[in-house]
């Protein structure tokens, strides 16, 4: 099929690639020349396993071209999909501006049919919104279709190609046809669409967020009982997670939740309870037990020094809020490293992919290496905010030696307590 993807972010990108490398032609629009030179140049504007190679690779079969004249797109293609962004307000409330934006633009441009899909994050409505703002726009015929997006960062490529489900918001059965054949080459092994109105696919998306978002602050809620009683909350998490009606998946403790997902749809499910007159009272409560852990991991730190807290030095590792991206976008580490700062201590950090994003924010104020046993030289505890996989086995003689006083603070509960006190290591973590 032909498509065009309008909007090359972290949705649009990953989308376009992964539905070209299903045989499909792509065509990416975005108004960032420099975006779409560097993209058409194999420059990728974003760190995600497997990205890189997929979208190299497909452009060199001529299956994903990019532009930045959207009338291109518009007119090669059957299906536009609309992956820009969708950034929260300080009420909370998603800012759909750019989705009307292309909508509009796009019907203007149409001179036979189109089906527009709707792949960002947008509040219950939105359908009705661009249908309507189209309709003003066009004498042309065109479906909407709902089609949101459930990727996880640092697992995104393997999340399109192997999807738990594929959601579509239509209630045109030929719309329906149309979307189930685009999405074929990934059902190989079963089919796991689910087809439901645009409403309901616009609400899954955030119900899916918030409930994953409240399992972690549960858990993270019970790593500070765990704290009080004498528990272990490894222990716990096993036990809850070993109910067949559970599961074990986001039930790790830890700093709490962030990226550019979680915080911002817990926000605008709110937002949009508000709104219908309906409080959303268990997701408001799993927002603020966010916000309690971050502070509580920063607490436990800067309690163990006390009055030496202003001039100690922190080494820390992981800056990106979950390991396999450099997002960084209301990350746990970098809520944390502020409040260090904030009390006169010195920081020096190292993560593997997200330095650069880390110092739009940082600035100067942290030091960074590109070596995570440099930063450890002299400084007066280690502090683990990210969980890479480099991380979890470490070489402990190395981190004992460079430490002026051999002590961790892991916000990630990396390691086995018992094993490290054995290595001549001072340890704190969660729920333990």
């Amino acid at each position: 099929m032909k498509v065009a993807v309008v909007g090359v972010g972290y949705v649009g990108l990953v989308a376009a690639a992964c539905l070209a490398e299903g045989g499909n032609h792509i065509v990416c629009v975005d108004n960032d020349e420099k975006k779409i030179a560097d993209l058409a140049n194999g420059i990728i504007p974003i760190y995600e396993p497997g990205l890189t190679e997929i979208v190299k690779h497909n452009v060199a079969a001529g299956r994903l071209t990019f532009t930045t004249d959207l009338k291109e797109g518009v007119d090669d293609s059957l299906l536009i999909f609309i992956g820009v962004g969708t950034p929260g307000s300080d009420d909370g409330s998603a800012d759909i501006s750019a989705v009307l934006k292309v909508a509009e633009s796009v019907a203007e441009l149409m001179d036979d049919y189109k089906i527009i899909v709707t792949k960002s994050t947008v509040p219950v409505g939105t359908h009705k919104k661009v249908s309507d703002l189209m309709e003003a726009k066009t004498e042309k015929p065109f479906d909407y279709v709902s089609n949101p997006e459930f990727l996880k960062e640092g697992s995104a490529v393997e999340d399109f190609m192997k999807p738990d489900r594929v959601i579509i918001g239509t209630t045109n059965p030929a719309v329906r046809e149309i979307m189930k054949q685009l999405y074929a080459p990934f059902m190989r092994k079963s089919s796991r669409i689910l087809f439901m109105n645009p409403a309901s696919a616009e609400l899954s998306k955030y119900a899916a967020n918030s409930m994953l978002a409240t399992r972690i602050s549960f858990m993270n809620e019970i790593s500070l009982l765990c704290e009080k009683v004498g528990a272990d909350v490894e222990s716990v998490r096993a036990g809850v997670g070993s109910d067949s009606r559970i599961g074990n998946a986001f039930l790790f403790p830890g700093v709490g939740f962030g990226g550019s997902c979680f915080p911002k749809d817990v926000r605008a499910l709110i937002h949009i309870g508000k709104e219908v007159g309906c409080e959303m009272s268990v997701v408001s409560a799993a927002q603020d037990a966010n916000i309690r852990q971050h502070d509580h991991f920063a607490n436990k730190v800067l309690n163990y020094f006390g009055d030496k807290a202003k001039g100690a030095t922190l080494a820390v590792w992981g800056l990106a809020f979950k390991a396999k991206t450099d997002d960084t976008r209301e990350s746990p580490a970098l809520y944390c490293i502020e409040k260090f700062l904030n009390a006169g201590m010195k920081v020096r950090a190292y993560d593997p992919e997200a330095m650069e994003e880390a110092k739009k924010k940082l600035g100067d104020r942290v030091a960074m290496s590109k070596q995570s046993y440099e930063i450890l030289e002299g400084a007066d505890a280690l502090v683990i905010l990210t969980d890479w996989q480099e991380f979890r086995n470490p070489d402990f003689d190395q981190i004992v030696s460079k430490l002026k006083n051999a002590v961790i603070f892991d916000g990630r509960n990396l390691y086995d307590p018992n094993y490290i006190k054995k290595q001549g290591v001072e340890y704190h973590s969660i729920g333990r």
